[in-house]
């Protein structure tokens, strides 16, 4: 982990503090950039989902899987 000075909005680090739960700025700080991360994260799967999504055709799956069931394919 690298050690970093940063000028932080005391009255932003106090809420999350609070709300949070956490006792020090370095958990905090890291809660908040672990926070960001993951929402990016979970953007990028709901767009990427959504994409494939636009294509899909539920007569058609559900055609395919009835014959997977009755041992067609």
């Amino acid at each position: 982990m690298a050690v970093t000075s940063l000028d932080i909005d005391d009255s932003v680090l106090q809420k999350v503090l609070r709300l949070s739960g956490l006792h020090t700025k370095k958990d905090a700080v890291n809660l908040a950039l672990r926070e960001y991360a993951e929402r990016h994260e979970r953007i990028a799967a709901y767009d990427h989902f959504f994409d494939l999504a636009q294509d899909w055709d539920y007569e058609s799956w559900r055609a395919r899987h009835e014959r997977e069931k009755e041992g067609l394919e």
